[in-house]
């Protein structure tokens, strides 16, 4: 009886992580709100990639009008798997953190998108409050390789 008590309490933990890169899911986010892909959107795209010592999402700002929804074309041109994540930087700062400990997270948010080599994807997102927020690759040294970048909503 207490083996299976003990097991149990240990299965959660050889179980994959699912983490959500998008810390406030259920509750009004500073960065705005997932958007409708049934309405009009903007399209931006995004290339990710790596190359001269460096990790870089291109373009590295964009600037985006309040209320205004963007349909982000990601799409990975390197060798690597990357990510990108739209949040607030505080976020994002502590979401590295997470993935540092656990660089095998799954993330099951409209906020991020994984990406493996050559291929792509998108984000329809609506940003409903100005300020500046982050972009980033939060997978294990790529930020801190240069892999980030700035929303500025007006």
């Amino acid at each position: 009886m207490k083996t299976r008590f003990i097991l149990a309490l240990l299965l959660p933990l050889t179980m994959p992580v699912a983490a959500f890169a998008d810390a406030g899911h259920d509750e009004d986010r500073a960065y705005g709100e997932p958007g409708d892909p049934k309405k009009p959107a903007r399209t931006v795209l995004i290339t990710m990639k790596e190359g001269e010592q460096k990790m870089q999402f291109l373009p590295s700002e964009v600037k985006i009008r309040k209320g205004e929804q963007i349909k982000f074309v990601i799409r990975n041109n390197g060798l690597l798997d990357h990510e990108i994540v739209i949040a607030t930087l505080e976020e994002n700062l502590k979401h590295a953190e997470e993935m540092a400990k656990n660089p095998d997270m799954e993330h099951d948010d409209p906020n991020a998108r994984r990406l493996e080599p050559k291929k792509s994807g998108e984000i329809v997102w609506k940003f409903t409050k100005a300020g500046e927020f982050d972009f980033s690759c939060l997978l294990p040294g790529h930020r801190e390789a240069g892999m980030f970048g700035k929303i500025v909503v007006r």
